[in-house]
């Protein structure tokens, strides 16, 4: 039995964990395989990147018109930033996790021993790989029901968090106490160019005190200086 075989016995169970049957559980399987794994197994042919870029784009739009609706007086830049933060990586490895489905997903060897960062992109990637099998196994509504039924109450959870701007506290500090702002600099862009991991680095009066990842380099900076700010904290 070779692994997609695997997944495709297990499907059943999946397929409860989610809520949703699929009629086509080729779907399903390919939802779970990382590009990692097609490389070091030739007889299988495709990974999951092209349900992946259907899926972000699926979920931006159920999140964007559920936002429309519930907040009918919020501006149009404030709904942006909402919308962001509900379908960054980090939100996204919350919802997945949520069923612990990760251990289904098809790896190549190295990435099966990365346990980092590296690890949260790929279980966000598979999220989005879901959300866009389901969409195309059902349609809009059978994705909207899947996405609102299973994580009403992350996605709540994520609005009431209050906002931190923390570029704007770390430019604070900086100015009152060096003069000078702090300076960004991107150390890696990784990924295709629909689903990019940006790794951003914060550098105050001339050393790097801070590091970030997100899936844009705004994400980036605010993770970067909102670590610049815990390690200065400590000191």
């Amino acid at each position: 039995m070779n692994a997609i075989e695997q997944i495709m016995q297990n499907a059943l169970s999946i397929e409860t964990q989610l809520g949703y049957a699929f009629q086509d559980r080729s779907l399903l399987a390919l939802a779970f395989v990382h590009r990692s794994f097609v490389n070091e197994n030739r007889e299988i042919t495709q990974h999951n990147e092209r349900l992946e870029f259907l899926g972000d784009s699926v979920l931006g739009l159920l999140i964007s018109e559920y936002l429309y609706r519930y907040l009918p007086s919020t501006p149009e830049g404030e709904l942006s930033y909402l919308r962001s933060r509900l379908v960054e990586a980090s939100s996204c490895v919350t919802y997945v996790q949520k069923f612990d489905l990760g251990k289904h997903l098809l790896l190549g060897k190295g990435e099966r021993m990365n346990d980092g960062r590296g690890r949260e992109s790929i279980l966000a990637d598979l999220f989005e790989a879901i959300i866009g099998a389901i969409y195309l196994d059902g349609g809009p509504e059978a994705a909207k029901r899947f996405l609102f039924k299973n994580f009403s109450s992350e996605i709540d959870a994520i609005l009431k968090t209050p906002l931190r701007n923390w570029k704007a506290l770390l430019q604070d500090y900086c100015q009152k106490k060096y003069q000078q702002p702090p300076i960004y600099s991107v150390l890696s862009e990784i990924g295709p160019d629909h689903s990019k991991m940006f790794k951003i680095s914060v550098i105050i009066n001339g050393q790097e005190v801070g590091t970030g990842e997100g899936s844009s380099k705004k994400e980036a900076q605010q993770a970067a200086a909102a670590d610049a700010l815990s390690k200065l904290k400590q000191e």
